[in-house]
């Protein structure tokens, strides 16, 4: 069934796409700046979306962390092992991982040198991604180490490293996603038990299930440890995740206000294609009106034609957005069908909603200002 027959049972929209074919060339460069519009803001859309994804999956679980160490205002360099069991006690919707810190040196079989942050800690698998390997919840033997810095050494599993005159057999890397410090990157994990020496923590890691209640847990041990005059130990969560969704929301709003100036250019042309359409249809409008057709009638018609201009430039300026979305969410996120999620693929409702609106409004001066043309002065011409 073609659209001729579909919109048969429809007078005014019958008429309204009779006229639209009468001038071809003029209906297609009005439709061609809708579906610049279109594409312009689900493109700008939907790239903020996979931008957006981007950013939180290489800040994996930040927003979801709070971390302590000493306060200004402590008698200690550190966190002492009485604070971390408080800490403990307060903390029953949470992961509590204390941690030691120091550096070294390592030398590769070759003679090459690397500088390492090392940090000790028991439950490597709270606080790390590893590429290969195996990171325990009760760390008490072995080494993990920067999967970057053991490609520069040459280093493989099995392989020994050495701190303070000991050596520690590699039995994991870490994946470049997860915790790094240091110039390079360069990361040595280690037991607690090699940091020994030292006798306060230098941090606290605590993991929640989300942003929320790693801020709520944070605002608990602030509380519980500091006051307005003294700091015993400084807590900072980490809201990065809430605040990178909130400017990735007015980015996005910004973007799409850009995109929505290409609709409102396209606006202006149709006003203008519709306004020429009933100047050269005035006669044939003033006949309908003298054999009976009523100003609404002939309002309808106007919109109507107005309408599915929008309709088909939409449609259209929303395949090819997919197809847009699509390249972008392949070279952003390396997965082309992430456009099809619904953060996604939204902005082709948006797009095609606004275009569908635009042409309508732009629609309703010449639709009233035909409706309204007195019959004997349309005659006249």
């Amino acid at each position: 069934m073609s659209i001729a027959d579909l919109l048969w049972r429809f007078p005014s929209a019958q008429m309204a796409w009779r006229n639209l074919g009468r001038n071809r060339l003029r209906t297609a460069l009005a439709a061609l700046g809708i579906i610049i519009g279109v594409v312009a803001i689900c493109s700008l859309g939907m790239a903020t979306v996979a931008l957006q994804q981007q950013a939180m999956s290489q800040l994996g679980s930040i927003g979801d962390e709070v971390t302590i160490r000493s306060g200004q205002d402590s008698d200690t360099d550190g966190v002492t092992e009485d604070q971390v069991e408080t800490i403990r006690n307060l903390v029953s919707n949470g992961e509590v991982v204390p941690q030691k810190s120091n550096s070294t040196t390592i030398t590769s079989r070759g003679g090459q040198e690397a500088w390492l942050q090392v940090t000790g800690v028991t439950n490597a698998a709270a606080l790390y991604n590893l590429s290969s390997g195996d990171a325990p919840e009760r760390f008490r033997s072995g080494a993990l180490i920067s999967s970057t810095t053991a490609t520069r050494l040459g280093l493989e599993a099995g392989d020994p490293v050495e701190y303070d005159e000991s050596l520690y057999r590699i039995q994991g890397f870490i994946a470049p996603d997860g915790p790094t410090f240091g110039p390079g990157g360069g990361e040595l994990v280690l037991p607690l038990s090699a940091l020994s020496e030292q006798n306060y923590y230098d941090s606290v890691t605590i993991l929640t299930a989300d942003s929320s209640t790693a801020t709520e847990i944070g605002n608990r041990l602030d509380e519980y440890f500091n006051t307005e005059e003294e700091e015993e130990l400084s807590i900072n969560t980490f809201g990065g995740a809430g605040q990178i969704g909130g400017f990735f929301n007015t980015l996005s709003l910004a973007l799409l206000a850009i995109g929505g100036i290409s609709l409102v250019v396209a606006s202006v042309a149709i006003l203008n294609v519709m306004l020429m359409s009933t100047v050269e249809r005035r006669g044939e409008i003033g006949v309908l009106r003298a054999v009976g057709i009523r100003r609404g009638e002939v309002l309808r018609m106007i919109l109507t034609e107005a309408a599915l201009m929008g309709a088909v430039g939409g449609l259209v300026g929303a395949a090819m957005s997919l197809i847009t979305g699509a390249v972008i969410f392949h070279y952003i996120m390396g997965n082309a069908l992430g456009v099809l999620d619904w953060s996604s693929s939204k902005y082709l409702l948006y797009g095609f909603g606004f275009a569908v609106t635009a042409s309508v409004l732009s629609g309703l001066y010449p639709a009233w200002k035909a409706a309204n043309d007195p019959p004997v002065e349309a005659l006249r011409g």
